[in-house]
């Protein structure tokens, strides 16, 4: 294992998830309450055993470089285990920055010449799942592969999303097509892709390939020898509104198999306010917590159901809190209900307010990110008392009582900060 480098793509704007990654990147959106959605992919790195990291970051990286740290917490900090932050190599402009997936690796080719490595792995720091990585090079490596993909099967409304491939009965992968209209099959990349290193190079100096799943993989399946990894256990996009919602509801599910904490998935606790500063959870008499997950430093006076809540969050007397993600530090006020939302960080939601998600009209001016029904909240939001919000709404971070007109926001709207920032 430790002649494999991994080189994480952690650059990713993720501009479907809206206000979510207004000031972060994808990788470093919360999730599950208590970690980041890198922290799965920085785990799995640890439980297999793999000990040298490169981190390709672009998109507002700072809060990402700030929760990895020095990659304690995650067993990457010692004499032979090294994590490293690679930005992108600008030249003269802006514009030079990472213009795909093998670009970005053909900018950093003196990080991957500097270390005796007989394979690159590289992996994505925005899915959810879990996997030991050893089997996948176990298997590379018996079939001689220049590059094998980890590839699973994804229900045939979502294939469109990913590179789809073909294998023949050898595994050898014999067709591909990234994200088409009409997929020919629901075997979907997981943008997890093996390569040995003398052949990763050749590709990176010889051509101007910039992306694996657009140029690499199609062109190499007629000449090298690309195979595909089945994969079968969880593993989830979570690029979207809609998914991250889900994802987070298929954690309150035991039959789904998305449990991190069985999984061993670390995050770095001092960044999160999670070590030694928080109080234990607090359920005051007469408050009812049912099919929730509830973090360090939460209050609980009301009712919550079907939720998550992150460190910190105070539910208050008399208030609902159903199938709903409450992010670090949020408070909901007294008698407040909210059913079906999305609240980032330090989000104050005033007493007697309701707000729900549940809609068929989707969001007027952001439909393709909200029309599942759910209502997204920005980060350090000042929501007054009384105020009605229905469903597919979404709020700018920073709001404050002077941005709300209206005491009843209607479905489907958009409420940026007074001035139209």
């Amino acid at each position: 294992m430790s002649k494999t480098m991994v080189m994480l793509l952690a650059g990713g704007v993720g501009s479907r998830l809206n206000i979510l990654v207004a000031h972060r990147a994808k990788p470093a959106v919360p999730f599950g309450g208590q970690y980041r959605i890198i922290d799965f992919t920085l785990s799995n790195i640890m439980n297999s055993g793999l000990e040298r990291v490169g981190v390709l970051t672009q998109y507002k990286p700072l809060s990402l470089m700030n929760h990895i740290g020095s990659g304690r917490s995650w067993d990457l900090e010692g004499r032979t285990r090294s994590i490293t932050i690679l930005p992108p190599q600008t030249g003269k402009k802006d514009s030079d920055w990472y213009k795909g997936t093998a670009d970005a690796l053909r900018q950093n080719l003196d990080f991957l010449t500097r270390y005796d490595n007989e394979n690159i792995l590289v992996v994505s720091g925005d899915h959810i799942y879990y996997m030991d990585y050893g089997p996948m090079i176990g298997y590379h490596q018996r079939n001689r592969a220049d590059v094998t993909v980890a590839m699973r099967e994804v229900p045939w409304d979502q294939a469109s999303h990913f590179g789809i491939g073909r294998m023949d009965a050898e595994g050898r992968i014999d067709q591909w097509e990234e994200k088409p209209k009409v997929p020919q099959s629901n075997l979907a990349s997981m943008g997890i892709y093996l390569f040995r290193t003398d052949y990763l190079l050749k590709v990176l100096t010889e051509t101007g390939v910039i992306d694996f799943g657009q140029h690499v993989i199609p062109q190499a399946i007629d000449r090298d020898r690309v195979f595909a990894y089945p994969f079968s256990g969880y593993w989830r996009d979570v690029g979207t509104v809609a998914f991250y919602f889900e994802a987070h509801q298929e954690m309150l599910d035991p039959a789904s198999g998305l449990n991190p904490e069985a999984w061993g998935i670390q995050t770095n606790l001092e960044e999160q306010g999670l070590k030694g500063d928080r109080p234990p959870i607090f359920i005051h008499r007469g408050a009812g917590v049912r099919r929730s997950i509830l973090a360090p430093g939460a209050v609980i006076e009301g009712r919550v159901e079907g939720s998550i809540l992150a460190p910190g969050v105070r539910v208050k007397k008399g208030a609902r809190v159903l199938n709903s993600i409450i992010m670090h530090d949020g408070e909901i006020g007294g008698d407040a209900v909210l059913d079906r939302v999305i609240l980032d960080k330090k989000v104050t939601v005033g007493d007697r307010t309701r707000i729900t998600g549940q809609s068929p009209i989707p969001n007027q001016e952001f439909p393709t990110h909200l029309s599942e029904g759910i209502t997204l909240i920005g980060k350090r939001t000042v929501i007054p008392a009384g105020l009605t919000v229905k469903g597919n709404c979404l709020f700018f971070p920073g709001l404050r009582a002077g941005d709300f007109e209206r005491e009843v926001i209607e479905d489907g709207t958009t409420v940026r900060p007074a001035g139209g920032a």
